[in-house]
């Protein structure tokens, strides 16, 4: 029972982490219809960014330099770029991404001369206690609590304030809101800065769940947060939020069995049933393009 309990609080855990990655892929599609692949290197690169500025200042300074320093990252990604390609075909855009990807990865691969770098132990929440008698970190409580809060203030901006509604405007019509005078690179600058943020904070979180750092420790919990996207209905927030979690909670238990090593391939074997059975995801709608 103590080992179940450990098995679900852990997936519950790692599920919180993916779903804030998963919310930046979900926003960037809503508006731009965008899989920013470079997305989960940005976690990386906040995972680095910690593990450096750990060392040479107080951990209260690093965190919040390292999610600013995220977030500005973001945007000049954004900025560079995505925007010159804005009228390009989507193609274009697509490739861009990858490109970026690498380009981090291997900026990364450069600056750690391709060895782990151990994160830094961050105070109380890498600290251990007991729930039902199993063993857990604090941050595997914390996740979920913040998961939540950060969702439901991201919900409150999006339907209560101007640069939301002005989100919303664009993800249904990106031509017609130009023509009405919405600030289109404002919009998708902010929507950036939103899920960078996010990426900054799950890289915390989960780091300090496993305190290891490669250059490519952002690619396989980015393409897991990508489809946990596709599963909720990507451009969806409660559905990124909601299929992240059960990701998280099912990978967490095929762990904890015999056929731990086919965990990853679970999740993909996931996303092939739901293209086949629903397309859209669980909260998914379908769309239809004028002629």
């Amino acid at each position: 029972m103590e080992f179940l309990t450990s098995q679900i609080l852990s997936g519950i855990s790692l599920g919180g982490q993916y779903a804030l990655i998963a919310i930046g892929y979900t926003m960037v599609y809503g508006i731009l219809r965008l899989i920013n692949f470079a997305h989960g290197d940005v976690f990386m690169v906040a995972g680095l960014l910690m593990v450096y500025m750990s060392t040479v200042m107080p951990i209260y300074v690093s965190i919040p330099l390292m999610i600013v320093l995220t977030v500005l990252l973001g945007f000049v990604i954004e900025r560079a770029a995505y925007k010159p390609l804005r009228s390009a075909p989507r193609m274009s855009v697509m490739i861009s991404a990858i490109g970026v990807s690498y380009l981090l990865q291997n900026l990364a691969l450069y600056a750690t001369g391709g060895q782990p770098k151990t994160y830094a132990s961050i105070p109380w929440i890498s600290n251990t206690i007991h729930i039902f008698g199993a063993p857990t970190r604090v941050v595997t409580v914390v996740t979920p609590i913040l998961v939540i809060i950060l969702v439901v203030l991201l919900t409150l901006l999006i339907n209560h304030t101007k640069i939301g509604i002005a989100m919303r405007a664009v993800s249904k019509d990106f031509e017609t809101s130009q023509l009405m005078g919405v600030k289109i690179n404002s919009v998708i600058s902010a929507t950036f800065v939103i899920g960078t943020f996010l990426a900054a904070v799950g890289s915390l979180l989960y780091f300090t769940n496993y305190p290891t750092v490669v250059p490519m420790s952002g690619a396989l919990p980015g393409l897991k947060a990508f489809v946990a996207a596709v599963f909720g209905g990507i451009g969806s927030i409660p559905g990124a939020v909601i299929g992240a979690f059960i990701i998280g909670i099912c990978e967490t238990l095929i762990k904890g069995t015999d056929f731990a090593v086919f965990s990853d391939a679970f999740t993909f074997a996931l996303l092939i049933i739901i293209l086949v059975v629903k397309p859209t995801g669980i909260f998914g709608e379908k769309t239809t393009d004028k002629v």
